[in-house]
Formats: C-alpha cells, structure tokens, sequence
C-alpha cells in the first residue's frame, strides 16, 4: 500500500478539493452512547470524552447536542501521514480569507470541515492555492 505524497509544492498542484454532500457535526458522546462505525464519518477519543463527526441527521437521531453544522471538503490528493505543510498551508489560506477550519489528516486524504454558510469561498480560496502554489507563511 503507497505512503502518500510528501512533497508539498507537488500535494498542493495535485489536490482537487471536492465538496462532499451533507451536512456535518462535531459532537460529544460518552462510552454509552451506542454508536457503530456506520452511523460516524469519524470518531476520536479524548481524555474528556469521544469526539464524533457525523451527519447532523445522525446526530439529531441520537440525541446528541451539537454547536454548528459543518460541510466536508476532501482535498482528495493522497498525502503521506508525513508530509511536512500542507495542513498549515490549508489552515493559512483559509485564515487569510477568515474562514475557520477544522483539518482531519485520514490514511489517504486529508479532509477539511467548515462552517456551513462558507463553502463557497472556500473552495475558491483551495482553487486559488492549486493555481497558485504554496507561498510563504
């Protein structure tokens, strides 16, 4: 199975950000809440509790609580779990143009979730880094 890509210059022309369907939440269970590994996009434990990410049609059927609803945006460039920048690059251009972020780094990809209400420029922000390059921090 491949590593991924680590350069970044390379992972930054090569990503082409998808917009995922959906709408997506973070949320906070405990060890009883049932949960099965269909029903999360994503699941990480923390001292605190269990982090979720689900969709917010999951969430409201299982009762739980959630702060905002998210959209999903993979970069969809295989990444090595080494690759040096391309989340700060992600996060910085995102930053420039005031759009808060949350990066999740999975096996092949790396994915992105952000306040629904700003997909839009979001995308264009990840477009214009493709065209555009890396530049400095």
């Amino acid at each position: 199975m491949s590593s991924g890509e680590t350069n970044l210059n390379t992972l930054i022309r090569q990503m082409e950000p998808q917009l995922m369907e959906g709408d997506y939440v973070f949320c906070v269970a405990d060890e009883d809440t049932h949960i099965t590994p269909s029903t999360t996009l994503g699941m990480f434990h923390e001292k605190e509790c269990i982090t979720l990410i689900l969709l917010n049609r999951q969430a409201v059927l299982l009762g739980l609580p959630y702060y905002a609803i998210m959209k999903w945006i993979s970069l969809t460039v295989h990444s090595s779990l080494e690759a040096v920048g391309l989340t700060a690059a992600i996060s910085n251009a995102l930053a420039r143009a005031n759009i808060s972020c949350n990066v999740v780094a999975a096996y092949f990809h790396d994915h992105i979730f952000i306040p629904e209400g700003d997909e839009e420029d979001a995308m264009a922000v990840l477009r214009s880094l493709v065209e555009g390059g890396v530049r400095e921090f």
